[in-house]
């Protein structure tokens, strides 16, 4: 595999360089998943598995990612804010950050310069390449070369700046919940399955998108990248696992191109369709057949759409 540094991986991570509020936050989150199985209930597993589709499918995969970050649909602006906020409780940072990052990425995708190439190796492209810390007026010159759109829009640094506020409020609702209605024992249960394991199984999956499915899989088109199909990561990643698909064609609301490669978060974004929610879908790419990707665009103007 030729030899390739993201511009963060050059400066590799050292005592000196991490991000030690970024590792306390992940760890913590860790930690308190490694208590849940004392803590098992089937109500708090129930509240897992549907926070994890609510948090990972609609937060990330179809709001952070196909709405925010590559603009394959538009929908009116509050429902643009109700997907960054749905996004922002996955506990991956807010959409500034995200957006600006994923952007990067596919303008470098597994060169110098892509944030996290697994080419640095698997294991800093899974996690690692999160912990460097950054200065603040870097971070805020990141965000507005590579998410301007958002940059630009007070309600999204409104969400960006009250992260932990909408957690904590989560957390202790969830808490207060299961012990006012079953007991301190379901109480917490719910904060720990519902926070916790949710969590940390959200965090996984989307890692696994940036490492796994540029090391491992097939591939449907050739692109100047090592993106892959993964199947397994498809399913657990609600169709963004089809990574290949996905570089080819980058704004393509539908990830999934072969009768079987299953695209959970299209589905929402065709039922988001049929209510009016959603408009200016992109379905189709200009051509199905393989040769080189689609190049990244700017967001369509007027994306944000009335409201």
């Amino acid at each position: 595999m030729p030899a390739a540094a993201s511009d963060v991986g050059q400066r590799r991570l050292r005592w000196s360089t991490i991000d030690w509020p970024l590792v306390l936050w992940v760890g913590g989150v860790h930690a308190a998943a490694v208590a849940a199985p004392f803590f098992m209930t089937w109500s708090g597993v129930a509240i897992c598995l549907i926070l994890y589709y609510v948090t990972g499918s609609l937060g990330v995969c179809l709001g952070y990612h196909r709405l925010l970050t590559h603009g394959s649909f538009a929908t009116p602006r509050i429902v643009r804010l109700f997907f960054a906020f749905l996004g922002g409780i996955s506990g991956e940072g807010s959409a500034l950050h995200w957006v600006a990052n994923h952007r990067k990425h596919h303008s470098f995708s597994d060169q110098a310069g892509d944030p996290h190439t697994p080419r640095d190796g698997g294991l800093w492209s899974h996690i690692l390449w999160m912990c460097v810390r950054r200065d603040p007026r870097e971070l805020a010159g990141h965000v507005a070369r590579w998410a301007p759109d958002l940059d630009r829009d007070p309600a999204m640094h409104f969400i960006h700046r009250t992260f932990l506020l909408w957690h904590a409020a989560m957390g202790i609702g969830l808490l207060a919940a299961g012990w006012l209605l079953f007991g301190p024992f379901t109480g917490v249960s719910w904060l720990l399955w519902g926070m916790a394991v949710r969590m940390v199984v959200v965090f996984h999956v989307t890692w696994l998108v940036n490492s796994a499915t540029h090391m491992w899989g097939y591939r449907n088109y050739t692109t100047g990248d090592d993106s892959r199909n993964l199947w397994w990561v498809g399913l657990l990643a609600f169709g963004e696992g089809w990574h290949n698909n996905h570089h080819a064609f980058q704004r393509m609301a539908k990830h999934g191109h072969r009768w079987w490669e299953i695209d959970v978060t299209y589905w929402a974004i065709l039922a988001m369709e049929r209510l009016g929610l959603a408009w200016n879908v992109v379905h189709e790419p200009p051509a199905r057949t393989g040769g080189p990707p689609a190049p990244m665009t700017q967001l369509p103007a007027g994306n944000a759409g009335p409201g």
